[in-house]
């Protein structure tokens, strides 16, 4: 019979479940009226050990035996229920089932943190043994732990690897119908980055002085604001002379050619007068290959070395700031707003489905557009003033 018992002026309970005796300490002093509320837990505790319904985690989630115990009665009632499975088990049948949704290149990166990360720190558990705190402890030793380069983990890339975590568990957790640990956990605050555009005279003197066999890569980079993977996946034949327009249909993700995520992703893209010049420089040299960037065998561009071997020793060249080559994507950006461009115009080449980001992204280098400097009330009450007198 289970008893309540006093160590240290705190009260525990003292029972046996499946022959193993089992202590639950509590925070709660030793009184009367903690020991009565104790006794009525102990009594309830009891009967359902009796009646085969008893569920260890459910009373004590945190607990050392609720990783050896699990319901039965659930078990015996839904033969698909199985809480004593083990999570490298149940994440491999998860990962099976969600891979023919994926994309190679994110079926690698999942793949990459499971064997890297969760199976390591959670493999043999059972699933209902996993709690919240073993979650929140997992992810508090990423935030300590070193990446590339010696560098910690970045926000960004830790919430990366709890989301399959999160997923996994959820699923689990709908499928074998218990309460997830997962819940009421936050992703991590990413810090903003603020976008680095280049000045109008900056990009002139890049494409002016870049080697003559990049110098239409860079212009209908720096003038179309295509990704890097989708100006890597660009076939002529997406490329239309006749209506001077640029069809977005594939990209190239780590060498593997896809279709655009998204259906705004899916766009056409007018060119202006110095993309068009540049492709059909452009088409002389790569026209009787199927990519219009690529290799003397063909092939796509690897971004990677571009960046290293042409992007960046380009930038110090010019003693100009080190950035990423997608901060070509935010200069056509900043360029097309700065021209007075439409915005939902800008928002549609840019394949973006509304303007909101636009505004919120850019709108502080273009302020006479957006009216930040309060030129435009101020000429609003000259206009007036002068019309009454």
């Amino acid at each position: 019979m289970g008893t309540v018992n006093n160590r240290n002026d705190l009260l525990y309970l003292d029972f046996r479940y499946k022959n193993t005796r089992c202590r639950e300490y509590t925070k709660l002093p030793n009184t009367g009226p903690n020991r009565k509320r104790l006794r009525m837990l102990m009594d309830r505790i009891e009967a359902e050990i009796t009646l085969g319904t008893f569920e260890y985690s459910k009373y004590f989630p945190n607990s050392k035996f609720a990783k050896r115990f699990y319901t039965s009665a659930q078990t015996e009632n839904n033969p698909q229920t199985n809480l004593g499975e083990l999570f490298s088990d149940f994440s491999e049948t998860w990962f099976s089932e969600k891979e023919a949704e994926w994309r190679n290149s994110h079926r690698s990166n999942q793949r990459l943190t499971l064997d890297k990360y969760l199976l390591p720190t959670f493999g043999d558990k059972p699933l209902i043994a996993i709690t919240k705190p073993d979650i929140l402890k997992f992810r508090s030793d990423l935030v300590k732990q070193n990446g590339l380069k010696g560098r910690k983990l970045s926000a960004s890339r830790i919430n990366h690897i709890m989301t399959p975590l999160r997923m996994i568990l959820n699923e689990a957790a709908d499928r074998y119908e218990f309460a997830t640990p997962f819940r009421n956990i936050k992703p991590l605050k990413v810090p903003r980055t603020d976008v680095e555009p280049f000045t109008l005279e900056e990009v002139w003197k890049i494409i002016n002085t870049v080697r003559s066999d990049f110098r239409s890569y860079y212009t209908v980079r720096f003038f179309t604001a295509l990704r890097t993977v989708e100006i890597d996946g660009l076939k002529w034949q997406y490329v239309d002379f006749d209506r001077r327009q640029i069809l977005i249909r594939e990209a190239s993700v780590e060498g593997e050619l896809v279709e655009v995520k998204t259906d705004g992703s899916w766009r056409e893209i007018d060119m202006s007068a110095p993309v068009y010049e540049a492709l059909k420089e452009q088409h002389l040299i790569t026209g009787n290959q199927e990519y219009v960037f690529c290799n003397s065998v063909g092939n796509p561009l690897r971004h990677n070395d571009i960046t290293k071997n042409v992007w960046y020793p380009l930038l110090r060249l010019l003693g100009l700031k080190k950035r990423r080559p997608y901060q070509t994507r935010h200069t056509a950006a900043t360029l097309w707003l700065a021209a007075g461009e439409s915005p939902e115009w800008i928002a549609r080449q840019m394949g973006h489905s509304t303007t909101e980001m636009l505004f919120r992204v850019y709108s502080r280098f273009v302020p006479n557009l957006t009216r930040q400097d309060g030129s435009a009330f101020e000429n609003f009450l000259f206009t007036r003033n002068y019309e009454e007198n």
